[in-house]
């Protein structure tokens, strides 16, 4: 479709809903449990000023960099080079089996191919409240992409094919060549991705690419490699993109197989199977005084500098005993240093602008299912979770992290109850998505989501906005 010549833009977000609705992208109500989720439609991209669309650029190169460091430290941590606790914390809760795949030489130095941070927008510039290795939304957000891209601006990351393009880019430079066949196994647990995945699939498909999204239960071993059929025929996978989280590996068909596959050279997976690198614990790691010194000289200082603007305060909630003469470092309570987590419990509603989350080895730690903004439940849920938090150490560790308030801004979109343009006081989220193509850390999109100013967790939720970013209008 071509909505270049449309301008109302009431026309505007009806012929946009149209498309997502017929791509199975969306559903036209809410209380429809069938076709697709639901969020609210803006006429309008979410525009960003070209210093802003040069940051997200540069960004995707120094969070490449934290991630290489970081997977250094823990292997160097388990080797006895650095603190044996680096390594314990992220393996804390973990499964022997994924541990010890982790640390195998074959994949000393595998990093995952797509990188996605969540950055909030605050009045003193962004905030990156957490990375995700396995992210959803991709397929979501390169096909408002191309909606968006019709008449209403240059959309950020629209060059050199999008999404799509660097999607299969990125499985390439994994593969070691052309040509090569891709599968996204998409687990029961990720189901509300399904759609985005074949969407993604098949426009990369049309373009004569082998691409393909299955369950895992089409998934075709024999000791020769992983397959999958396709109009009747079978397909080598070369490079399986896995969609599934490693907490839901025994919930997962055929998943031991596709380990065993990966860990045999026959098949190349990514995000590879390192759960220390989908730990939120990570950014704790970041801040912790005994290792800025050699995050600064591995880091290099200019990324050093950067990460350190971007990553909030975060503390490991580590329910062990600190002796006397201890504190918990950089973590202050009404002009003193905190010795005991306990101290947090009293806490006035004013005080608790914190948020306490799963770490990430767990369900809860999908879709902000478990993260629990301080100033925004009562006392009593905060003293409950911040002692179950502590009690569920170290089988899931879970984190404190200082709150940033998101920046107000005005937006509008079309409200289908009234059957009219609407404007909303939001704060906004952006999601940029990264590629890593021959070593090299590719922006090829933003989502932008815009949730009403009262809600403190910004999420894919019904009465959010979700668009793609677009350079500001001159």
């Amino acid at each position: 479709l071509t909505f270049g010549m449309i301008t109302e833009p009431k026309n505007i977000c009806l012929e946009i809903e149209a498309s997502l609705v017929r791509s199975g992208l969306y559903s036209e109500d809410s209380n429809d449990n069938g076709t697709g989720p639901t969020w609210r439609i803006s006429p309008e991209p979410y525009h960003l000023t070209a210093e802003e669309i040069r940051f997200f650029h540069d960004l995707g190169g120094h969070l490449l960099k934290f991630y290489t460091v970081l997977n250094q430290f823990y292997l160097d941590s388990a080797k006895g080079k650095l603190p044996p606790w680096f390594a314990e914390y992220l393996d804390a809760g973990k499964p022997q089996e994924l541990v010890n795949c982790s640390r195998m030489k074959r994949f000393r130095g595998d990093l995952p191919g797509i990188i996605r941070p969540d950055l909030m927008v605050t009045e003193k510039g962004f905030s990156v409240t957490e990375l995700d290795s396995v992210p959803g939304g991709f397929g979501l957000t390169a096909r408002l992409m191309t909606l968006y891209s019709e008449g209403r601006g240059s959309i950020v990351g629209a060059g050199k094919e999008g999404i799509p393009g660097a999607f299969y880019q990125m499985a390439e430079s994994l593969a070691g060549h052309k040509g090569c066949s891709v599968v996204i196994v998409v687990s029961d647990e990720a189901g509300d991705y399904r759609r985005e995945m074949a969407d993604l699939a098949g426009h990369l498909k049309d373009r004569g690419l082998p691409v393909f999204t299955v369950h895992p239960k089409e998934v075709i071993f024999r000791e020769e490699g992983l397959f999958i059929k396709d109009a009747g025929r079978e397909v080598r996978i070369d490079v399986l993109y896995r969609f599934f989280e490693l907490f839901d590996l025994k919930n997962i068909p055929k998943a031991e197989l596709m380990m065993y596959s990966n860990k045999k050279g026959r098949v190349k997976t990514t995000p590879p199977y390192k759960p220390h690198l989908e730990e939120k614990l990570a950014f704790a790691l970041f801040r912790h005084p005994a290792l800025i010194p050699r995050w600064k000289k591995e880091l290099g200082d200019e990324t050093f500098a950067v990460l350190s603007h971007l990553i909030p305060d975060t503390w490991i909630l580590d329910s062990r005993k600190i002796p006397p003469h201890g504190v918990i470092p950089g973590l202050h309570l009404r002009g003193k240093q905190v010795q005991d987590w306990k101290e947090l419990i009293p806490l006035t509603q004013k005080e608790r602008e914190l948020v306490i989350k799963p770490s990430g080895f767990s369900p809860e730690s999908w879709g902000s299912r478990g993260v629990v903004v301080g100033h925004d439940v009562s006392g009593e849920v905060w003293s409950q979770t911040l002692e179950e938090s502590l009690e569920r150490f170290p089988k899931q560790p879970s984190i404190l992290q200082a709150f940033h308030k998101g920046r107000r801004v005005r937006t509008r979109y079309w409200s289908t109850s009234t059957e009219s343009m609407k404007e909303m006081d939001a704060r906004v989220r952006l999601t940029p998505y990264y590629f890593i193509v021959n070593g090299a850390a590719r922006l090829a999109g933003i989502l932008a989501t815009l949730c009403p100013h009262d809600k403190k967790k910004i999420h894919g939720m019904s009465d959010a906005i979700l668009v793609p970013c677009a350079s500001e209008k001159k």
